[in-house]
């Protein structure tokens, strides 16, 4: 319902899912590529590997955040499950940018990088980065209710992410070994963004070990916010309601 809402307001409607993400990849495809000259090969793909996933990230997250604070209306009205509200926001935002993903597989093979089995190990990847979405989602909603003014935090930080993920350059190429080794451990966006680029640009295969780390961390950490919604759903719903 709040897909169709959303779409039914607009001219172009759903192509608008599409078309949005594209605008964002060939305006800095034009500032890097044609303004600076980047020296990157295949640089609309390498540059559509790391804006698609970032957005992917970033409208989730923020969405997510306003999540309970938008459904005041709801939560003082039913008890439910206040973990509802992020869920259905991040799966908005989830619906909306699978068909830009089948935008960038199209992308990769028309740059000669076509489908094969190795693209199989796309799907831990996407399934990590949703945990990721779920977690932060989580915390960013409770955060935002604590007080609104983190609204703005959470702004400035996807901004600071898209700049040190690795969005339009290559973190590998930074000669700073501890500087890049920081960002690849304590930046699960720039892990996520090169693995996208090693699997679609064939540049080998990304770290197991250390996404299976991800996987674990996230995973326990989104059943303690579970547990945390679960044992203060009314202390929250108190929170929304006066907020």
């Amino acid at each position: 319902m709040a897909l169709k809402a959303e779409a039914s307001g607009l001219y172009l409607s759903y192509i608008w899912w599409i078309l949005e993400p594209i605008i964002f990849v060939f305006a800095f495809y034009f500032v890097f590529n044609i303004l600076l000259s980047s020296s990157q090969e295949n640089f609309l793909l390498f540059l559509m590997c790391g804006k698609i996933p970032y957005l992917w990230f970033s409208k989730s997250v923020t969405t997510a955040s306003s999540s309970l604070v938008a459904n005041k209306g709801l939560i003082s009205q039913l008890d439910i499950s206040k973990a509802i509200f992020p869920y259905a926001a991040i799966q908005i935002s989830l619906y909306k940018e699978w068909p830009v993903f089948l935008v960038l597989f199209v992308i990769s093979a028309l740059y000669g990088f076509y489908p094969s089995a190795a693209w199989l190990w796309l799907i831990p990847l996407v399934l990590v980065q949703y945990l990721i979405i779920l977690s932060l989602g989580m915390i960013t909603a409770i955060l935002v209710c604590i007080a609104d003014d983190f609204r703005m935090l959470i702004n400035m930080a996807m901004l600071f992410l898209l700049f040190i993920s690795g969005v339009f350059f290559d973190l590998t190429a930074i000669e700073n070994q501890n500087m890049r080794d920081l960002l690849f451990t304590y930046n699960p966006l720039s892990f996520l963004i090169d693995g996208y680029r090693s699997i679609l640009m064939e540049r080998g295969m990304y770290d197991l070990y250390h996404l299976a780390k991800l996987a674990t961390f996230f995973f326990i950490t989104t059943v303690l916010l579970h547990m945390i919604y679960h044992k203060f759903s009314r202390a929250i719903a108190a929170r929304v309601v006066n907020s």
